[in-house]
């Protein structure tokens, strides 16, 4: 059953997963829209028509400061400079869905112990590089 996403009210109620916010950017910002095709990239879309090489995040609740990972923002970079694409980071909270083009960020990593993966059954924690993007800073979609 496909949602009606035109209609989604992201104050009350958020995109949790990145299925959903994959359709609501379709619907609203990159009607071209397509997934990778490979299950382990390290970007999620790409909208050809406006050169996008996306990474997506869904988060469940908003924080004015959302995380980016070195490994992940470097390698997104790498892949769209290798194409001549441009670099976005796109996340949704509860507040809203936010947009970042990586070409102009310049964040302060730091190392921080977190969760590998965002699978809360899996309970391993790593060292991870990541810098804060501030929401103030994003597009707002």
């Amino acid at each position: 059953m496909l949602v009606n996403l035109v209609n989604l009210n992201l104050c009350s109620m958020s995109i949790m997963v990145e299925k959903d916010l994959f359709e609501y950017l379709k619907e609203r910002v990159y009607p071209d829209l397509v997934m990778s095709t490979n299950p382990i990239s390290r970007w999620d879309c790409y909208s050809p028509v406006k050169q996008h090489r996306i990474e997506l995040k869904c988060r469940k609740t908003h924080y004015d400061e959302l995380i980016v990972e070195k490994a992940k923002f470097a390698a997104l970079l790498d892949k769209a400079i290798d194409n001549f694409d441009v670099p976005m980071y796109i996340n949704s909270t509860p507040k809203g869905v936010y947009r970042w083009n990586l070409f102009f960020q310049n964040p302060h990593w730091f190392k921080k112990y977190l969760p590998k993966t965002t699978d809360f059954s899996n309970t391993n924690k790593i060292t991870k590089e990541i810098a804060m993007l501030p929401v103030f800073g994003a597009e707002v979609l």
